[in-house]
């Protein structure tokens, strides 16, 4: 019964982000399906709750990847300046090709993304860090330089608009149409389920995981890939949504353990169940007007960490 508990909440939520609208729909107007009530569905109200649910299991389980390549609960692809080198590449496409298709300008964010996660990686081995709170304050400074660079690179060209919009991500303007790429993430989200036992290993250390048979640097690479994708998708689709690779992954590991192959369905239902309610409370609050997803994340999934945190200091007494 309580591996129905998620996929039953995401199935509620769903339904009730159908009717939540500047146009308000009603159960007469579904089940009369007359021509507006298809269009607002087929046109608005699918797409916008099919991305919330992709774009939550992708940053979920992107965080989770994350944490095990680094063997640290706190670096996720914000924290560690793959999300700040996704900007950067997402700018560099604007710049050299701005009428370049969607997937061009993808295929750019995500080198982006993949080589800024490998230095940050890089940047790791070669300072080697002993203390677990330090890392992710070197990720933040370090994406913190990329940031500062990419806002310069902005303001010369006069994006600076765009960079802020990715900065806050905001579902208001999915529709059909401009949604799709995000469907790109499943073939990478089975490619995790089928390596995640792989990642756990790898946690555990390069020795280890050479003893257990596992190629380390082809699955460290491989990890990185999935990472710079889901990330780069999720960019390029709707933005920057911060705290979901962080709070999901460790409030899952809390009550499940740390296995991220037992554990991968269930962070990943759960991202995508986090942003399902960030978006509803975002679209209530001020309804008819809506704020943007990234801020409601970051309040809510700072409450949830603060509470992980507490959590854990109790467990460890």
């Amino acid at each position: 019964m309580r591996s129905l508990v998620l996929p039953t909440l995401i199935l509620l939520l769903s339904l009730l982000s159908l009717f939540i609208g500047v146009i308000p729909l009603t159960w007469e107007s579904l089940r009369a399906l007359d021509e507006q009530t298809l269009h607002i569905l087929w046109a608005s109200r699918l797409p916008r709750t099919i991305s919330l649910i992709i774009s939550g299991m992708s940053l979920a389980i992107a965080g989770a990847i994350m944490q095990l390549l680094t063997s640290n609960r706190f670096v996720t692809p914000s924290t560690g300046s793959t999300t700040d080198w996704a900007k950067l590449g997402l700018l560099v496409a604007l710049l050299i090709a701005p009428q370049a298709s969607v997937v061009a300008k993808t295929l750019l964010t995500f080198a982006f993304a993949f080589i800024g996660t490998l230095t940050f990686l890089f940047l790791l081995q070669k300072i080697r860090i002993k203390e677990t709170a330090l890392v992710p304050l070197v990720g933040i400074l370090y994406g913190n330089v990329i940031n500062a660079f990419t806002t310069y690179l902005a303001y010369q060209a006069d994006l600076i608009q765009s960079v802020n919009s990715w900065a806050l991500g905001n579902f208001a303007l999915i529709l059909k149409g401009r949604y799709e790429i995000l469907y790109l993430s499943i073939p990478a989200l089975l490619i995790a389920l089928l390596y995640a036992n792989r990642f756990t290993i790898l946690s555990m250390g390069r020795d280890m995981a050479q003893n257990l048979g596992i190629r380390y640097q082809a699955t460290m690479q491989t990890g990185l890939i999935i990472v710079a994708i889901l990330s780069s998708l999720v960019l390029v689709s709707v933005g920057s949504i911060p705290f979901v690779g962080l709070v999901i992954p460790n409030m899952v590991s809390l009550f499940r353990g740390d296995n991220l192959e037992k554990n991968t369905i269930a962070i990943a239902l759960s991202g995508g169940l986090f942003l399902l309610v960030c978006d509803i409370i975002s679209r209530l609050l001020i309804h008819p007007f809506e704020i943007p997803i990234g801020v409601t994340a970051s309040i809510l999934g700072c409450l949830i960490f603060i509470i992980f945190l507490f959590t854990r200091r109790i467990y460890a007494r």
